[in-house]
């Protein structure tokens, strides 16, 4: 493996060696503290335009695998690691993660410090990184030249609706940047599916006669999307059950008045402690977040506050205290992470057969949830 260098924009620079593709790239380094899942995080659509470096020692451990992608093309700028594997005895593997990103057309480099990186990252905030070949002046010109795109979602995100047919209730699902857990967790409660562009309009959603919405998780800032899309979802939420999730809570609580503001450090990993605030249960969660919304601006009268993080107190949860719409800022499939949070899964399909009337017995996927205990 030839030498690489990572190099930061506050003229900072790591010798390693490259592998996955030879290619340049740059963009926003974000730390990853996640134990496993690092194919689940490589193809999550949250990391677009970003390098990722993870604080787990050794990653590629057990290579490439047919069940884990949350995404067909991954837009990851790059990978940092300590350490990568390049055997694997896991009997599901079918690529080394550098077969993998040398087919995606994505950098890689080893042998960094990532312990001394992820601290210099937490005292400063994410900044613009690139992957290059050598660590003059004339790559770190070219790096505080490099402007990043902050249309990310258009980027990412489907331009045209496609099913995932099920024999279930039927679900919308709003794609800012989808994660595949999503549609996987919908699948397992039978859902009829159907994914829209985060351009549809009400009437567009309607029309598909919905017994519940999804706002899809996404990369970027919020604030960068058109105004469309927050009219959409007050137009949406108090006519059908809503789920938002990650950039979906987000605008979900812009719509309803509250502020985002930028987060830091950000939160990257699938173990973060998160307080259920009606029962004080502690929950653990998978978190992919660069922003969290504003304790102070949000409306009591309207929003209810149902989960918290407990690291920084950050809301993680809220919704409406007048019709079913609900929203989380982690990942409640998991994927990678703990999956203790996927039967707020089960809330929603549930919040969809009462919005129905269904009477009789539950699917045994579905919990009993009093939904006015929040209020």
């Amino acid at each position: 493996m030839a030498d690489r260098y990572l190099i930061l924009e506050d003229g900072s620079a790591y010798l390693g060696e490259g592998f996955g593709s030879p290619a340049v790239s740059t963009g926003e380094i974000v730390v990853n503290t996640s134990m496993t899942g690092y194919q689940e995080i490589i193809t999550n659509q949250i990391y677009h335009n970003q390098i990722v470096a993870f604080t787990q020692p050794t990653i590629g451990s057990y290579g490439i695998n047919h069940d884990s992608y949350e995404s067909i093309l991954p837009t990851v700028k790059g990978v940092v690691v300590r350490d990568v594997a390049s055997i694997s005895t896991n009997r599901q593997r079918r690529w080394s993660l550098d077969q993998y990103l040398k087919q995606q057309n994505i950098p890689g480099i080893s042998h960094i410090d990532t312990r001394h990186l992820a601290k210099q990252l937490r005292a400063s905030g994410p900044m613009k990184a690139s992957i290059v070949d050598v660590a003059d002046a004339h790559a770190f010109d070219q790096l505080g030249a490099t402007v990043l795109t902050n249309q990310q979602v258009a980027a990412v995100a489907t331009p045209k609706p496609f099913p995932n047919p099920g024999t279930g209730l039927n679900v919308v699902v709003i794609d800012f940047g989808l994660k595949h857990g999503i549609l996987r967790e919908l699948s397992k409660r039978a859902c009829n599916v159907t994914v829209l562009p985060y351009t549809a309009t009400t009437e567009e959603i309607l029309n598909l006669d919905p017994d519940g919405v999804i706002l899809s998780t996404g990369p970027g800032k919020p604030q960068d999307l058109p105004a469309s899309v927050t009219e959409m979802i007050k137009n949406i939420q108090n006519r059908v059950p809503l789920f938002a999730i990650g950039l979906g809570h987000e605008l979900f609580a812009m719509a309803n008045g509250a502020q985002i503001m930028k987060l830091s450090p950000e939160h990257h990993g699938a173990n973060h402690p998160i307080r259920e605030v009606i029962t004080n249960q502690i929950i653990y969660a998978a978190q992919g977040q660069g922003f969290a919304v504003d304790a102070d601006t949000v409306d009591r009268n309207k929003l209810i506050t149902t989960f918290v993080d407990l690291i920084d107190g950050t809301i993680q949860g809220l919704r409406l205290r007048d019709f079913p719409a609900f929203s989380v800022q982690f990942f409640p499939d998991g994927a990678p992470g703990p999956t203790e949070t996927r039967d707020i899964f089960d809330e929603f399909v549930e919040s969809m057969q009462q919005a129905r009337g269904q009477s009789g017995e539950q699917s045994s996927l579905t919990k009993s949830v009093d939904y006015r205990r929040w209020a």
